[in-house]
């Protein structure tokens, strides 16, 4: 049996095959870019800017963050709020979104009002309301009408007023955001399961403790880790309200970098608020993760 072989032409060279980039780097190539760029860059900058000067690595800053009379009441006002203000806004957001699914009249008209605040921007959502709440504002004005007393309720002595006006313009201001998500989840939830339940006796509020609340589980947890995360944020409407009057952290960033002129100790607390949140976004993703699939998360 004799076998046949090709012949390779003499003076002819075998190109070597060329290697193909895997397509599944083409499609994360740009991602990773894109967040080396936009987010791994900057935190590295900040890092080195919170924890290195002249001399090397220092603490110096972080030190001096600390010491600033007005850091720890930034930081208890922030805490504060977010304690307070994202149990209300999930209620009055998860109140509304079972409103508009019984479908009641005009209630695309009722959707698009509730949603305006997302259209404006924080800093006039925060002129809105200090038109109000200020001493000639528009409250005080109603209150003078009924032939009520007004008051000062963004004085500095009256921490309460303070907190209270800008725990309200806050709930108008970002409330929206979480009702889209809940009324999202909602729409992906078949009406059978409730008709079913209804079927079998259950009342309203076990209806939504065992059948609602679980299937929106999954819309929850993306509104709170992005409502957390944005309130830890909270800065313009308090500014516009309060001034320094009322210490957030974020304020207390912007007072560092362009009031005192120190980008070292805004970038120590720039970080302070990036390591809560991760540590937020950690806590809500496996206090909520569905242990039913039995998968880590």
């Amino acid at each position: 049996m004799s076998v046949q072989t090709t012949a390779v032409p003499t003076g002819t060279t075998v190109r070597p095959r060329q290697r193909r980039v895997p397509p599944a780097v083409w499609l994360i190539g740009p991602s990773v870019i894109f967040m080396t760029l936009l987010l791994g860059w900057p935190v590295v900058e900040g890092i080195l800017q919170a924890f290195q000067n002249d001399q090397g690595f220092t603490l110096d800053f972080v030190v001096r963050m600390v010491q600033d009379p007005y850091f720890w009441p930034a930081v208890r006002n922030t805490l504060l709020l977010i304690v307070v203000m994202i149990p209300l806004q999930f209620a009055f957001a998860i109140g509304m979104a079972l409103l508009l699914r019984t479908n009641p009249r005009l209630h695309k008209a009722h959707f698009f009002v509730w949603a305006i605040p997302l259209a404006l921007s924080d800093l006039a959502a925060g002129l809105v309301w200090l038109a109000i709440f200020n001493d000639r504002g528009y409250l005080n004005s109603a209150l003078a009408w009924l032939g009520l007393q007004g008051n000062s309720w963004l004085a500095y002595d009256n921490q309460t007023t303070m907190f209270m006006c800008v725990l309200i313009a806050e709930l108008w201001r970002a409330t929206s955001l979480v009702l889209v998500i809940v009324v999202a989840g909602l729409q992906g939830i078949p009406k059978d399961y409730d008709e079913a339940a209804q079927v079998f006796g259950a009342t309203f509020w076990q209806r939504l403790r065992h059948v609602t609340l679980p299937l929106l589980k999954p819309s929850l947890q993306v509104a709170l880790i992005l409502r957390t995360i944005l309130a830890f944020q909270t800065f313009a409407v308090a500014q516009a309200l309060t001034g320094q009057n009322f210490p957030l952290v974020v304020g207390e960033t912007y007072r560092w970098y362009t009031g005192l002129q120190n980008p070292n100790v805004a970038a120590a607390l720039a970080l302070v608020i990036l390591v809560v949140s991760m540590l937020t976004s950690i806590f809500y993703l496996r206090a909520l993760r569905d242990k039913s699939q039995g998968g880590k998360r």
